[in-house]
């Protein structure tokens, strides 16, 4: 069975959310099947960042419903997390004058014991050895390609089966951005499951099952990466080339 014919392990039903007066979001629905790799790309300020941030519980839902596992979910960060949900925000959000490894340990608070710390650290120094290397370094140093695998890694520190991640390539020189898809790459190829949000689409081509273009806070199109990139007047009409 393909993760396409999976039951979705998180589910969204035209989900409304926002900020003070202002609708944001208005009546999002996908599914992300167990392994699967999906991404929302879509302009600046169209609401990207605020559909991971209103699935994990930082932006209150107004309308619609949330589910993991079939579950409904009420939207609180530390339920949400507990069910397995890791955020890796914009802009990475690391405590500066920390050391890495400590940035690291912040995202295992629910971890159940030590064994299982210490069993998370092997895996992200594994997958990400330069925070080996730079473990005791602080944050603050750390070049930005370091600081975006700093944010990656305290994700998965958090345990999460499910990885929502915000625009990993943002600000970032082309080389990096490799690196730091490279890493995604291997998260996917592990089994993860993957709710990406990126502005180019071309990123993700050989990468994501399933992709959303959201424009106005709304699905506007869906379907695979290499469907969108062939259709130019779409991508000039949202996108801008």
């Amino acid at each position: 069975m393909t993760a396409a014919t999976l039951p979705p392990v998180l589910s969204l039903k035209n989900i409304v959310s926002g900020y003070g007066g202002l609708d944001i979001l208005k009546g999002i629905s996908l599914d992300v099947g167990a392994g699967e790799f999906v991404t929302v790309v879509g302009p600046n300020g169209h609401g990207k960042s605020t559909l991971l941030k209103t699935i994990s519980g930082l932006v209150p839902l107004r309308a619609g419903s949330i589910s993991i596992d079939g579950t409904e979910v009420t939207g609180k960060p530390h339920t949400v997390a507990g069910l397995g949900v890791a955020h890796v925000p914009q802009g990475d959000m690391l405590f500066p004058e920390m050391s890495v490894l400590e940035n690291l340990l912040m995202g295992a608070y629910l971890a159940p014991g030590k064994a299982e710390i210490d069993r998370r650290l092997d895996e992200v120094y594994t997958l990400l050895p330069k925070l080996s290397d730079r473990r005791h370094q602080i944050a603050s140093t750390l070049s930005g390609g370091e600081r975006r695998m700093a944010g990656i890694g305290r994700g998965l520190m958090m345990g999460g089966r499910i990885l929502l991640i915000d625009e990993p390539s943002l600000g970032l020189a082309p080389l990096i951005i490799e690196q730091i898809y490279g890493v995604i790459a291997e998260l996917s190829k592990a089994g993860r499951t993957i709710l990406l949000v990126e502005e180019n689409p071309a990123r993700v081509e050989d990468l994501a099952d399933k992709l959303h273009l959201l424009d106005d806070g709304a699905i506007v199109w869906s379907g695979p990466p290499a469907d969108l990139l062939a259709r130019e007047e779409l991508l000039a009409t949202y996108l801008g080339g």
